[in-house]
């Protein structure tokens, strides 16, 4: 064949892919246009075959996502048994992903050589370099960055939205009250949980306070604990006893709470008076109870809120006296790991309290500067971290 033959060979083939493009030919038109034995060394796809079955299916797959498809060809070299060709390929990506790209139903160009090798007036083999692959990867990844920035984006007003819903569930004021100070410590991590506190003035000189967590983070943790606390509330107006307020706000919550969601919560009422303190504990971590350099742990069992319906919660009760302290937390404060992945844990939390002469917000403080120690710098926190000081002020001598 002459070189016009071999050039308008390659021609053809261009035409070939815009009319199957448009559907006005199949795929099995290039069979007259490749050799049976054809060799392409060029890849349009990544898992293209070298061989024709191979050119044709990756031609299938690339016809599937854009439509429109044109050849403008800019030159073509001919001599002896082989054809270059330099041209731009222009298509609408409207139909299907192409290397990771979703369909933008914009137009598509880029920029190509090839070569062929023609025997018996049919391609033998195929050589080429292009500018679309990169272009598309290119493009795939401005897609993956402007993904990650909505993602991101929806993250951070998620949790905007999460933390203005726990601020506004936690008590605005602090009570005061005559011999007994009350000290609460909150630091909310960067993702926000569901911790919350509160405080019930009851009637008869008494006093309910609840510290509690919700599992979970972002708004569907920050709705069911403002949702607890809100119960807890109307709870503390109608029932007097620790363990039926539990029981009470669980029933409730079983029926709304999501799946695999609950909430650990302990709730005590005090006598201002006497001291008397009566309590109650649905799995939230024990109170250290601290008088002097002794520490014990105020125990009661109860499940969870929000797992199980018809669950009953254990009271127990004791008598604070002067100088005694309360300190109420959050898995938080425990749970923090240092460098090694070793947990702050209960044990080193009690001889800290041990070791601590202070009290209310110093003793929060010293807390926070110990697990600072403990954790090292540039520790990320995990969780959020509350913290209640219920002290009995110490009798005047």
């Amino acid at each position: 064949m002459s070189a016009e033959q071999n050039k308008a060979l390659i021609r053809r083939l261009f035409k070939v892919q815009e009319d199957v493009s448009s559907g006005k030919a199949d795929l099995d038109a290039l069979d007259k246009i490749l050799a049976p034995d054809f060799v392409g060394h060029y890849k349009r796809l990544p898992d293209q075959q070298p061989d024709r079955e191979g050119y044709k299916r990756v031609s299938a797959e690339l016809q599937a996502t854009s439509s429109s498809v044109r050849y403008l060809i800019e030159d073509q070299v001919a001599g002896e048994d082989k054809v270059v060709t330099r041209f731009i390929v222009q298509s609408t990506h409207d139909r299907g992903e192409l290397m990771g790209v979703v369909p933008t139903g914009r137009e598509v160009a880029g920029k190509a050589i090839l070569i062929h090798r023609i025997v018996e007036g049919k391609i033998a083999e195929e050589w080429g370099l292009g500018t679309i692959g990169p272009r598309l990867m290119r493009q795939r990844l401005a897609q993956e960055l402007e993904q990650e920035r909505i993602e991101r984006e929806r993250i951070e007003q998620e949790l905007r939205v999460a933390r203005r819903i726990q601020q506004a569930s936690l008590p605005k004021e602090v009570p005061q009250l005559e011999g007994w100070q009350i000290a609460p410590f909150y630091q909310p991590a960067r993702e926000v949980g569901g911790d919350f506190y509160d405080f019930h003035l009851l009637s008869d000189g008494r006093v309910g306070l609840a510290v509690g967590d919700a599992t979970g983070h972002g708004i569907p943790a920050a709705l069911v604990m403002s949702t607890t606390s809100g119960m807890l509330r109307l709870a503390a107006q109608s029932y007097s006893s620790p363990g039926e307020m539990l029981q009470r706000v669980n029933e409730a919550l079983v029926a709304d709470i999501p799946p695999s969601t609950f909430v650990t919560c302990f709730y005590a009422i005090l006598d201002l008076q006497s001291g008397h303190l009566v309590y109650a504990n649905a799995g939230h971590n024990l109170p250290c109870r601290r008088h002097e350099h002794a520490v014990a742990e105020l125990k009661a069992r109860g499940m969870p809120l929000g797992l199980m319906p018809k669950m009953s919660y254990e009271e127990k009760e004791t008598v604070l006296v002067p100088g005694e302290s309360v300190l109420f937390y959050t898995d938080g404060l425990i749970e923090a790991h240092n460098p090694q992945r070793e947990m702050l844990g209960v044990p080193r939390l009690r001889g800290l309290l041990g070791e601590s002469s202070k009290g209310g917000r110093d003793l929060s403080a010293t807390l926070m500067e110990e697990l600072g120690r403990f954790t090292g710098e540039g520790w990320e926190q995990e969780d959020d971290i509350t913290l209640l000081t219920l002290e009995r002020s110490a009798r005047r001598s």
